[in-house]
This record gives structure tokens, sequence and C-alpha cells, in this order.
């Protein structure tokens, strides 16, 4: 009898062992599989030496600023108006993702690119301002991006941080366009490639991309603001955009010899609803180019730089 109970005792602790190591051996290969299916971070690139080309013309205390004849697509009609691009170096706190007061080892240098678009729509006249914050480093995406539209409907903004993911907060008076905050994977903004082709054209993507395109098109145009399939290609002086499913080109022209000046741009695509909607093409030529501390340039007397600007 004591003999039969040794065996049954020993029968269930060999089942106990067996079904502790089957689910052992369970566990492993669950948390084996979950670490081969686990999708790991994408590495930050190596950032890029800056020549020293690059350094004596955007490290030597001056903005550059960039005056074109704008014909911008709107309602159906091209509007005559003026674009600026203001590119200037500075350094970027990469938590609170402002402009940094003061030097400190943790900041990013960025180039800042501010554009800004002036027209008249009839009567009423818009302002577009976009800001964008791309590390020099040029290995990762723009730290932020933000839009702004102003006119006498009302005004809306837009504004885009890159954290874990592209954090995007936006408020518009447009039914349906109210107060917004969203994320979205991180890929190709169209706002940094702009920035990106300052430094280094040859770096910039081609061939069929995912990309998000300008936050100002899809302002205007109300389109979603979000991933887009489209296909690029880079020439020696130009560099194009194409969005298949928003029927949108944009095409950049530059100088392929450093600094890679933008000598101008088109913009073709849908303008105007119903019967009026036609294909328009936007376009803006260079007329200026200015060097100077402008932030410094701010009284009564230093309007005339705007007439050398061919702004008045």
């Amino acid at each position: 009898m004591i003999t039969k109970i040794k065996l049954i005792l020993v029968l269930i602790t060999v089942s106990i062992l067996s079904f502790t190591a089957c689910k052992d051996a369970t566990t492993k290969k669950e948390s084996e599989i979950a670490k081969l299916t686990e999708v790991a971070p994408i590495p930050e690139a190596p950032k890029k030496a800056l020549s020293e080309d690059f350094k004596d013309y955007w490290y030597n205390g001056d903005a550059e600023i960039t005056s074109y004849k704008l014909e911008q697509a709107r309602y159906g009609e091209l509007k005559e108006g003026t674009a600026v691009l203001i590119f200037v170096t500075e350094d970027f706190l990469p938590d609170e993702q402002v402009k940094a007061n003061n030097y400190n080892a943790n900041n990013v240098p960025v180039l800042k690119l501010n554009m800004t678009k002036n027209f008249n729509n009839g009567i009423y006249p818009y302002s577009i301002m976009q800001s964008t914050f791309f590390p020099v480093a040029n290995n990762q995406h723009a730290i932020k991006i933000s839009t702004s539209v102003q006119e006498w409907c009302g005004h809306v903004y837009t504004q885009l941080n890159n954290r874990d993911k592209f954090e995007i907060m936006s408020h518009s008076y447009f039914q349906g366009e109210a107060d917004d905050t969203f994320t979205l994977e991180k890929n190709w903004t169209e706002n940094e490639l702009w920035a990106k082709l300052r430094i280094d054209p040859t770096t910039l993507p081609v061939g069929k991309i995912k990309l998000i395109p300008s936050i100002e098109s899809a302002r205007l145009n109300h389109d979603e603001l979000k991933v887009y399939s489209a296909t690029t290609s880079l020439e020696n002086d130009s560099y194009t955009i194409n969005y298949n499913e928003l029927n949108r080109t944009v095409k950049i022209s530059y100088n392929s010899n450093f600094p890679h000046e933008i000598l101008g741009w088109t913009e073709t695509t849908i303008s105007g609803k119903g019967p009026s909607a036609k294909t328009l093409t936007t376009k803006a030529t260079k007329l200026k180019t200015l060097k100077t501390d402008y932030w410094n340039k701010k009284s009564n007397a230093d309007l005339s730089l705007r007439a050398d600007l061919k702004l008045q």
C-alpha cells in the first residue's frame, strides 16, 4: 500500500514538473517571438560634417533674405503678390522646442526657414507664414514646423512637434476643422525638404516615398494632413515632388552651386470647386537676396531695405 502511494506521488510530481517545464518553455518561446516582432526604433543617422564654406556663409551673424514675385493660385484665379524666404541658423532647445537664448552643449543647431506669402484675394488680403526648424547635422527630421494663415474670414494655425511621434495640434474657424490634436508616424515632410536642399541637395529623397505635404497646402486645399505616396526626382538644378492622389506637383528650382539658393518654384494643383475648378500653377520668381541681421533693422531708417528687396 505504501509503495503504491509513493508511486502515485512520484507520478504526480513528474506531471507537475513536466507541466511547469512546458509552461516555462512556452513562456520563453513567446518572449523570444515578442522580441522578434517588436518594432525597434530607427537609429539616428550619423551627423554630417559641416564644410568650411557652410560655416563661413551661415555662421557669419547674418540671415539670408530672398524676395520673390508671386502668382498664387486661389479660387480659380492667379493672384499677384510677394513671397519671402528667410534662412538663418540658430540654436534650438530640444525639449521645449523653441529658440535658445543662450549657448548650451545640449542645444541643437538648426537652419530655420521662415516662408511668407502675401497676396490680395479681391478686396481682402491673405498672409501666410510657415516656420521650419531643421538640424544642420542633416541626420533627422525637422524638430518643429508651424504654419499660420490670416485673412478677413479668420485665421488658422497648425504646429508639428517631433517627439516620439509627430505630435500635431491645429486650430481653425472652419466647421469640421476646429481644435484638434493627433499624432503621425515619422516620415519625410515637404516643409523640411526646403531646408535640406540648402544644406545638401544630393541628400534629398528620390523615387517613390511617403511624404507629408506642406501644412500650407493642406490648409488652403482643406486636405487631410497625413502621409501620402509621392514620387520625387532630382535634376542638376531642380527638385520635383508629385502627389498623384492630391493632383499636386511642386518643382523647386535652385542653384546647383553652394549655397544652393532657391531661384523660384512652381506648384500645380486644382484650384476652385465645381464648374469653376481648373488646373492652375502657382509661380514664384526670385527678385533679390540680402544677407543682413534683419532683427537689428527695425527703425524707420531701415525701411529702404524693403525697397532693396523690391517689396515696396
